[in-house]
């Protein structure tokens, strides 16, 4: 008996034991690490961001990058994905003539989760910590010299006043959007008034303009002061009742506790099991950046709404913005459909409100705090409808959303970056078909045409041709059959842009002749604007999501098909990389002339599966989230862009992906764990289970769907909300045998 306990303890002691024990005791929320990324492969990099799920308030460290030798000053809200802090504050002990409106910081022992921030301001011998609610958060400030400590509260560009312990103000963002704050702190100061030319003014409790801040100096010798704050985008009042509402101590750890908690309960509607930590801090951090956007900015029950420069009451459906549709629209939206569909139907209705409060009636593109900033190609916001609604979504106006997404795509021009009403060139694409290109160089003589971004005539062809399928399925469930027919026909028009001697889709000039010469890895300028968009033509030979079994045959059956992929990753750059990426910033994460860096390459991965060969997209995906999403500093290869790319991430990772927005149905990849279930918003669970598992095992050798066997390489959205259990028999070679047959593809688009 003594030898068991013996041997038991040296078990309990063993490392194996060990590392066991620990993963069983971390939560989804202890798999997240912000860093991931946080260092860009070209463009911008993915920011740390600290917030709850789909919050108003959002923060993150104020660098260049995780490189950046010093931060400036501490957060108050981010009011645009990747935007600057609206206010700051700067916390500083020193000589009072050092003062400045922003106050940079050299810093260490950094520690950023989802819910809470500390650093140590070494330079002042300051330690900060920090955790947000969802419209307010709260500051621990610990001072560890003698001398008198200062708050500087800065407005950047709008009013600040000072009245004792608290500080109010707001600033100015576009389309007369304002951003407003509420704080207070825990301790009162000894002198206030307003910072002006390096001291503080006393005689003064309020400012306005650029670098317009609040002084607040405190008695020497005070060891910490704690400052808890409420935002707004209505008034300095609803901001403080905000706060009022969320934060009711002073407690840092009360509150990162809280958010703790509702971080475990977000991500923990999907649950994984497996022996690979990383796949589960990659899974995690992705699932993390997808609730990053859209924000729900009701506050009380009202809301502000840049569309219309008006207050609304949200009359019980929350009211959300910023969302920049062209990125999220293929993965980020259709994930939410499946996890959360009661936050994406308000996240509809929202676009609908905007549409509806906007004079021309049109559905956004790019909904930002301050309005629609119609950004990027094509109108996107059909595809949400169209998902969501075949999906079985209901709790939105289909007629409504039909009306203004008909009219963002019908009366608005489709020129890229542009808000303007419809030209010639819209006129003639609605007579021909395709929007056209001009030859390389040409000036432009458009109006509507933004002198940076071109024409990009491809692009906007085969994302509008998207858009109008889109449009006849809505239109087809309204009994629009006059209308559906319509625009399912028109939406056969990427052919009209398909060069049958290359098999590529090819731009195309308004006489009807192709652009020639034409290379198409370099043709068409910077970000190949001139003919695609920030991507080269072998990532858009693939884009027609709508109908990828008629493009199989466009370039020439399913071999043809299979040879096109494999000769894109093996087609090399074919320049030195500084001469490529200065003319191609996003078309980063290359393998050949695929680029895992951009969303248009997503479902490039999964087509193998459209020709026969589901055994090159389990060997695919597999290989490129090794390759390009890694538990590193440069773990995400291109602009994330607040689940756009990391939401193709948990689909992946999950071993399916919704190709086809507005097709309700699913394509198998290759599941990364031994067991993963999803809490559907029904109620149900879905379970995805692999039996020989090991992390090295990528290919499936059978399949059985509720305990029936499935040799198709999809799956039905029908299939998925019922609950169940889909079931994988893994190995580490291929089954090339495995889904192969014709009633083995994934459906593609049918005229009705």
């Amino acid at each position: 008996m003594k030898q068991l306990v013996i041997l038991f303890g040296i078990l309990l002691s063993s490392p194996q034991f060990a590392s066991a024990q620990q993963q069983q005791d971390k939560t989804p929320v202890d798999y997240v690490n912000p860093y991931i990324g946080n260092i860009s492969h070209m463009l911008v990099p993915t920011y740390p961001t600290i917030h709850l799920p789909n919050s108003m308030l959002r923060v993150y460290p104020e660098r260049e990058n995780f490189t950046g030798n010093e931060i400036y000053g501490l957060p108050v809200v981010v009011t645009s994905h990747r935007g600057s802090s609206a206010f700051n504050i700067s916390p500083f002990q020193g000589n009072e003539a050092s003062l400045k409106p922003v106050i940079s910081y050299g810093y260490d022992n950094e520690i950023i989760k989802p819910y809470y921030y500390q650093s140590d301001l070494d330079d002042y011998g300051i330690t900060v910590k920090y955790a947000p609610s969802h419209q307010s958060a709260i500051y621990s400030i610990d001072f560890s010299k003698p001398d008198n400590p200062y708050l500087i509260i800065n407005s950047r560009n709008g009013q600040i006043e000072v009245n004792g312990n608290t500080v109010s103000g707001y600033q100015n963002l576009d389309n007369n959007t304002r951003v407003y704050v509420y704080m207070e702190t825990d301790v009162n100061p000894v002198t206030t008034g307003i910072l002006t030319e390096g001291k503080i003014n006393v005689s003064t409790a309020s400012a306005e303009g650029k670098n317009a801040a609040a002084a607040l100096k405190y008695a020497a010798g005070t060891k910490q002061v704690k400052v808890r704050y409420g935002i707004s985008f209505i008034s300095i009042d609803q901001a403080k009742a905000n706060l009022k509402r969320e934060i009711t101590t002073y407690d840092v750890d009360a509150v990162a506790n809280k958010g703790r908690q509702v971080w475990n309960e977000t991500l923990g509607k999907i649950k994984v099991e497996g022996t690979s930590d990383t796949d589960k801090i990659v899974f995690y951090t992705s699932l993390y950046r997808t609730y990053e956007r859209m924000i729900c900015i009701s506050e009380d029950g009202r809301y502000y709404s840049a569309f219309d420069d008006k207050i609304h009451d949200d009359e019980g459906t929350p009211f959300y913005t910023d969302d920049w549709i062209w990125d999220t629209f293929r993965a980020t939206h259709p994930l939410r459909i499946i996890i959360e569909p009661k936050k994406e139907s308000d996240m509809i209705n929202s676009y609908l409100r905007m549409a509806e409060q906007m004079d021309n009636h049109w559905m956004p593109t790019f909904p930002e705090v301050t309005g629609d900033s119609r950004r990027m190609n094509s109108n996107h916001g059909v595809a949400i409808v169209a998902d969501a609604y075949a999906k079985g979504l209901r709790n939105f106006d289909l007629e409504k959303a039909y009306t203004y997404c008909k009219a963002g795509i019908t009366e608005k021009t489709l020129a890229p970056w542009s808000g303007k009403k419809a030209g010639v060139l819209d006129e003639f694409y609605k007579k021909e078909g395709y929007f056209p290109a001009l030859p390389a160089g040409a000036p432009d003589p458009v109006p509507e045409v933004h002198s940076w971004e071109k024409r990009q005539p491809v692009a906007v062809t085969l994302g509008t041709v998207y858009d109008e399928w889109c449009l006849g399925k809505i239109a087809g469930y309204l009994g629009k059959k006059n209308d559906e027919k319509y625009f399912l026909d028109r939406s056969l028009n990427y052919r009209k842009v398909f060069n049958p001697d290359t098999k590529f889709f090819h731009p195309k000039d308004a006489e009807g002749k192709f652009i020639e010469p034409f290379d198409y890895r370099y043709s068409s300028g910077i970000g190949a604007r001139e003919a695609y968009d920030e991507n080269n033509g072998y990532v858009y030979r693939w884009d027609v999501i709508h109908n990828v079994n008629d493009l199989v045959q466009l370039i020439g059956g399913k071999q043809d098909f299979v040879d096109g992929l494999e000769d894109m990753y093996n087609t090399p750059l074919g320049k030195g990389r500084p001469d490529f990426y200065h003319q191609f910033g996003d078309h980063t994460g290359n393998v050949g002339q695929f680029s895992m860096g951009n969303e248009p390459s997503m479902h490039i991965p999964y087509l193998y599966n459209y020709a026969g060969q589901p055994w090159r997209t389990q060997k695919r995906v597999r290989n490129l989230i090794k390759q390009w999403f890694r538990n590193d500093l440069m773990g995400i290869p291109g602009d994330e862009d607040g689940g756009g790319l990391t939401s193709f991430v948990v689909f992946s990772h999950l071993g399916f992906y919704p190709i086809t927005p507005g097709l309700p149905m699913y394509v198998i990849g290759s599941p990364f764990f031994s067991k993963a279930s999803i809490t559907l918003g029904n109620g149900k669970t879905f379970e995805i289970i692999c039996k020989n598992y090991a992390p090295e095992n990528k290919y499936i050798q059978s399949a059985k769907l509720n305990g029936v066997q499935w040799n198709k390489s999809w799956f039905s959205h029908e299939d998925l909300m019922k609950g169940g259990t889909l079931e994988f028999v893994m190995g580490k070679q291929p089954n090339k045998s495995w889904a192969t047959d014709e009633k083995a593809i994934p459906p593609s688009f049918k005229m009705p």
